[in-house]
């Protein structure tokens, strides 16, 4: 079983859903992963679900801050790195060209975080685990396998990423496309996209896929319980099936079966 109680740097360690209503986005995913909740409270009449799968991590949900909404941002989820130190990988992130949108601050005893916005516009979140490592199972059914990157300028974000995390990065053409595999050390867990004139007007961005053991008939589901095809489900040649979902309240996410090796 992939579980974990600490993760390598550079990780991406922890998928976290900001919305608009988190009691339905809750009901969703509980029912479309099978997901168990621990509702751990994080401030007056706030609440901060924490989902579950054998009693081990593997995602989040809150309600959207008023000042992601006070900027336009839509319902999505979060994508955080492990780092060993948050404030050292915020400041190499801006000498990178990157922003800082929220300097590192304690959560808690949990850990340390910074927000952070690649120079192609991308936001992404660093986290520097105490208490809480993230996500405690990965790549297996109902967990994280995979977070991708769509950006319009490849090579700029390329440079970034590889230069802040120290991925390895291996880059391949197929179906006309470009596609970019980020590793930490030998193992792949991340990839870039470049943006194609059907995602006009969306902005750059980190979106998270969790495996499933059916593609066809998780992705039923999802649309039974209100959600819609942004991509049906879809092969990848030698590596599986995908399908790319919006939730009922309007955030993100992919889902993935592996093809049998």
């Amino acid at each position: 079983m992939p579980d974990f109680d600490s993760l390598p740097p550079g990780t991406f360690c922890w998928p976290e859903l900001s919305t608009t209503d988190q009691n339905a986005g809750v009901a969703f995913y509980r029912n479309l992963f099978g997901w168990n909740v621990n509702e751990q409270p994080m401030g007056p009449g706030e609440m901060y679900s924490m989902f579950e799968m054998r009693g081990r991590a593997v995602a989040a949900a809150y309600t959207m801050r008023p000042e992601e909404r006070q900027h336009g941002a839509p319902p999505h989820w979060n994508s955080y790195v492990t780092v060993t130190k948050a404030d050292d990988a915020a400041k190499r992130a801006q000498e990178l060209g990157g922003k800082v949108l929220a300097p590192a601050f304690d959560v808690m005893d949990a850990g340390r975080m910074a927000i952070l916005q690649d120079p192609t516009g991308a936001i992404f979140q660093v986290w520097e685990p105490k208490r809480h490592t993230g996500a405690r199972i990965l790549g297996e059914p109902g967990a994280l396998c995979w977070t991708e990157l769509a950006t319009r300028d490849t090579t700029t974000a390329k440079k970034f990423y590889t230069s802040l995390f120290g991925w390895k990065e291996k880059t391949s053409t197929g179906a006309g496309m470009n596609y970019t595999e980020f590793s930490v050390g030998d193992t792949p867990g991340a990839g870039m996209m470049e943006m194609n004139a059907q995602m006009t007007g969306v902005p750059p961005h980190w979106m998270p896929y969790f495996m499933v053991s059916d593609c066809e008939a998780s992705a039923s589901k999802a649309k039974e319980l209100g959600g819609a095809f942004l991509v049906p489900p879809t092969d990848i040649p030698n590596v599986g099936r995908f399908a790319v979902i919006r939730d009922p309240q309007g955030a993100v996410f992919a889902i993935f079966k592996m093809s049998r090796s």
